[in-house]
């Protein structure tokens, strides 16, 4: 068993760019992957599609989660559940936005 602090993991996570979202890898083995995504306000990542099931745990702040649907706002203990091949993005609102992406099979895996 593991038990990792998100939180912790979300403040230590670094951004190839300062102008990117910070991301940390949590968890990986071929069922899924663990990513947290520290999004500070003004930065996103871009929409884009998964060849996996995509669930999006906040964990912290708020911000926007754009889907098929559309866009929605969301709050920390809020949790979003993409399709496979669903476009999704998300961006920060006024406070920086921790997110536990959980991603099922773990890409590559299929």
């Amino acid at each position: 068993m593991k038990v990792l602090s998100t939180l912790t993991v979300a403040r230590e996570a670094v951004s190839a760019q300062p102008t990117r979202p910070a991301t940390a890898l949590l968890h990986d083995v071929p069922d899924a992957r663990v990513v947290v995504f520290r999004i500070e306000p003004g930065q996103e990542v871009a929409p884009h599609t998964s060849t996996s099931t995509v669930l999006l745990a906040v964990i912290a702040g708020d911000g926007t989660v754009s889907g098929a649907s559309g866009e929605s706002p969301v709050a920390p203990g809020d949790l979003v559940a993409y399709d496979t091949g669903e476009l999704h993005g998300m961006r920060a609102g006024r406070e920086t936005l921790v997110l536990a992406a959980i991603i099922t099979p773990r890409p590559g895996a299929r």
